[in-house]
């Protein structure tokens, strides 16, 4: 015999869906401080990696901005299709550029210089990330919010990213294996490419931000009638 959770009463509801909102702020706000300092830090060092890893936060902040304008549109579902296309365009970008670069790192042979504010970044991303994702699951688990759960998701697979990026910025550092900068942006390149497959397919890794404003238009003409 299964049992099914209740459903959360409209109080617990709104309760709910405020900290999703604040976990999606958060995570954006993250995301946008991570892609100026990896952006800086890995073009002081010559790291491909890190300015893959920076460029890739750069899109994920866009993704949320341009889902979240989205919703603020009269017809939002008119621009679902071409707000994702951009989306997936723009990793495909990413995934070309970085391909590109750690390509061109390994065959010239680009030494990569050590990186302490690469590698405590990358750090500080693996350790916060994960709660960011346990947080925002939980509530969407409980809400019965899919996007929420699948937001989640892609939070906790950025964590392997930066986890990815740390051991090859650590790596070079104490070995001098230059390569591990180029292989961590190959890594990236992969992670991009499925980002973007996923954005062309529908599932725009911050749908969430959409869908939490879309129910908060819908709270909003419920309460006029």
């Amino acid at each position: 015999m299964t049992t099914t959770s209740p459903r959360p009463t409209d109080a617990r509801r709104h309760i709910l869906q405020r900290r999703i909102k604040w976990i999606v702020t958060a995570t954006i706000a993250y995301n946008l401080i991570e892609a100026i300092v990896a952006i800086t830090a890995g073009t002081v060092a010559s790291s491909a990696a890190l300015i893959g890893f920076g460029l890739d936060s750069t899109i994920e902040v866009l993704s949320a901005a341009a889902v979240a304008w989205q919703f603020t549109r009269r017809d939002p579902e008119r621009w679902e299709k071409r707000t994702l296309r951009v989306i997936a365009v723009a990793f495909f970008a990413l995934a070309t550029y970085v391909t590109a670069t750690s390509v061109l790192a390994l065959m010239g042979q680009v030494d990569v210089q050590h990186s302490t504010v690469g590698i405590v970044l990358t750090a500080l991303s693996v350790f916060i990330m994960p709660f960011l994702s346990l947080a925002e699951r939980r509530a969407g688990r409980e809400l019965g919010s899919a996007t929420a759960v699948a937001d989640s998701k892609q939070t906790l697979i950025c964590t392997y990213l930066s986890a990815a990026v740390l051991v090859g910025l650590v790596v070079n550092s104490l070995f001098g294996w230059w390569w591990a900068d180029a292989i961590a942006g190959l890594i990236i390149a992969a992670f991009a490419v499925r980002e973007g497959v996923e954005a062309w397919r529908g599932d725009a890794c911050a749908t969430s931000v959409g869908m939490l404003l879309k129910d908060e238009q819908d709270d909003h003409h419920d309460h006029q009638h």
